[in-house]
């Protein structure tokens, strides 16, 4: 059975507008009503064959497939090295200092995320190799709440006399 072309972009948008469970059950209710098959619906729709048959397996079991996509990806460093912030934590919050202003709650670091890492592999231990990168350290700087940046210090206002307006004759 061949579709027509508008009935094959309806079911294409409509599919791409849903994620998920809810994309393969209504992709294999979409086949089953058409009364076409999987190798059809691969052939006129562009629709994965493996996705249908999840989707049908749904429908008649039940049972929803869960998927791991929020298990997929890099692991965090945290996860490899469980006592890197408690370490980091321990080194910088001897070079912390408060904004002098008090107009915020932010801690600077005095500093810098280089610094941090070799002082991580002379007081800690840590090898080079298995140490993060410099980017990394310093994202992790910024999530532990320490800004990287140099300080303003408070300077005093300069006492200069006021301008006056001048008239022209």
């Amino acid at each position: 059975m061949e579709l027509s072309l508008d009935v094959r972009e309806f079911l294409t948008e409509s599919a791409n507008n849903l994620e998920g469970p809810a994309r393969r059950q209504y992709m294999a209710e979409a086949c089953r009503t058409l009364k076409i098959s999987h190798r059809q619906a691969m052939l006129q729709l562009g629709w994965n064959r493996d996705t249908l048959r999840k989707g049908t397996h749904e429908i008649t079991s039940h049972i929803t497939c869960l998927d791991a996509t929020s298990l997929r990806g890099r692991k965090l460093v945290e996860y490899h090295l469980p006592n890197l912030l408690d370490d980091i934590c321990a080194i910088v919050n001897d070079h912390v200092q408060v904004d002098p202003t008090f107009r915020t709650e932010n801690q600077y670091c005095r500093m810098t995320a280089p610094e941090v890492r070799r002082q991580l592999i002379e007081r800690k231990g840590y090898t080079d190799e298995e140490l993060p990168t410099v980017q990394t350290i310093t994202t992790k700087l910024n999530v532990l709440g320490y800004r990287l940046t140099k300080v303003a210090k408070c300077r005093p206002q300069k006492k200069y006399p006021k301008p006056m307006p001048f008239s022209i004759i």
